[in-house]
Formats: C-alpha cells, sequence, structure tokens
C-alpha cells in the first residue's frame, strides 16, 4: 500500500484523474467501501461503475488489490488536502476551507470503515496516516506555520489516533439517521469539534508549561529534540509562569 503524494487538483487535494475505466472503477469502490464496507462484492463495484465484474478483475486482479489501490488514493487525498489546507486555514481562508467541507465526506466514511474493520486492515491504514502526517506537519514546521515539538514523531503519532478517535466516536455515539449520508456525519463531527479543536490548537490549553518542564527532567531519556525545540520562539521556557500558590505576596 504506498503513500506516495503526486499532483494534486483542485482545492480540496484530490489526486488527479485521467477518466479511464480504472480510475472510474476505483472512484465507484471507493465510494461503495465507504458507504458498505469492504464485504461490499465486486459485482456491487461493477454495478456502480457501469462495467462488468470481469472487467473489475481485468484492472485490477483481485478484490484485495482493488482494495489497496483505494487505500492508496484515499490516503493520498488526505495527505493533498492536508497541505493544501493548513496553509489556507491559518492565512485567512478558514471559512472558505470550512466551505469545501462537505467534498470530503467520501474521506470520512472510508476512514470510518477502515477503523471499524479492525485487524491488519485498520492498522496499515492508520500506520499509512501516521507516516505521511509525520512528513507534511514537518513541512508546516519548516514553512513556520506550525510550532515545533520535542518529540515530534509522537506528537503526530498522537494527533492522529486522538482525530480518529474523535471522529469514530463522534459517528458510533450519534450516527446520521442515514449511515451513507456522509455528508450529515462530517456536518455534525465539524459542528461538534472545530471549535474547541481550534481553540486548542491556536491558543495552547495550559497558562505555563512547567507540567512539560517537570516532565521532561523525569525522563531518563528525554527526546533529542527537547533543546532545539525549547529555545525556538514560542516554545522557549516559560519565564513568567504563574507564582506557587503558597508563596506570600512579599516572597513574589
Amino acid at each position: 500500500m504506498s503513500s506516495t503524494n503526486p499532483g494534486a487538483t483542485g482545492t480540496t487535494g484530490r489526486p488527479p484523474s485521467d477518466g479511464s475505466t480504472r480510475d472510474r472503477i476505483r472512484d465507484a469502490a471507493v465510494l461503495r467501501f465507504a458507504r458498505s464496507g469492504f464485504g461490499a462484492s465486486v459485482r456491487t463495484i461493477a454495478a456502480d461503475a457501469g462495467v462488468s465484474p470481469a472487467l473489475v478483475i481485468h484492472h485490477f486482479g483481485s478484490k484485495e488489490a482493488l482494495h489497496r489501490a483505494c487505500d492508496d488514493f484515499v490516503l493520498r487525498w488526505i495527505v493533498g488536502s492536508k497541505r493544501q489546507n493548513m496553509g489556507r486555514a491559518t492565512g485567512g481562508q478558514l471559512l472558505q476551507v470550512m466551505a469545501e467541507v462537505d467534498e470530503y465526506a467520501p474521506l470520512l466514511g472510508y476512514a470510518v470503515q477502515s477503523l471499524q474493520a479492525g485487524g491488519e486492515v485498520a492498522r496499515a491504514f492508520v500506520q499509512h496516516m501516521i507516516d505521511d502526517a509525520q512528513v507534511y506537519t514537518r513541512e508546516a514546521v519548516a514553512d513556520g506555520i506550525v510550532k515545533p515539538s520535542v518529540d515530534e514523531d509522537a506528537r503526530v503519532r498522537y494527533l492522529t489516533l486522538s482525530a480518529l478517535g474523535t471522529l469514530l466516536l463522534t459517528l458510533t455515539l450519534d450516527p446520521p439517521e442515514d449511515p451513507e449520508d456522509f455528508a450529515a456525519g462530517i456536518r455534525t463531527f465539524t459542528t461538534e469539534h472545530y471549535l474547541p479543536m481550534i481553540e486548542l490548537f491556536t491558543q495552547g490549553f495550559l497558562t505555563s508549561r512547567r507540567m512539560l518542564d517537570d516532565y521532561l527532567l523525569y525522563l531518563s531519556d528525554p527526546p533529542a529534540g527537547t533543546r532545539d525545540a525549547t529555545t525556538d520562539g514560542d516554545v522557549a521556557a516559560d519565564t513568567t509562569a504563574a507564582p506557587d500558590p503558597e508563596t506570600t505576596s512579599e516572597e513574589r
């Protein structure tokens, strides 16, 4: 399952399609897998694409190979959208990005189906998401969009798993009336979670970084990036931390 990133078209980062029969079958399979899960039959996918089941096998060899092609396409779409939208959203185009949210509905459905499939399917899909996120997050750090981290790989893994967990729980606890209505699901997700998510990403949560400094002292082998991150701009050690509540006003 490759996670390469060829040029994307449009503002959503969707990889380009050449209009071939192979691409038409793949696109139909992505939507069918997103709606019905990976148990969907080749016959159903062929009907969605307007071709015969034999033609599906001719182009992909097997249903498993078609699934891998769909994974590759979806992962490239996720990377393309992240690369385009992080810069747009932080550069004054957040409303335009949010206006396009329904266009990502197939990604939502496909990601949820991958997680619910469990086993190696979920493990491989999530690991590829993490690997790709490490690349575009480092690019965002280099571009000055994202703050550096004391442990970039660990931060990316946590953020990816947190986002996927929130997505899965949201749609499990409050599913849309029509399970195939991806757009309703993504609207629920954005309505409930975008405000706290953006606030946390832009303003942080704690007023002091003392907890982090104490934890780094506790670690016997702190991350190699600790020194670089803690001397870089806003990530530098907080010298204006709140005073100890037990300290008297005279001592302050």
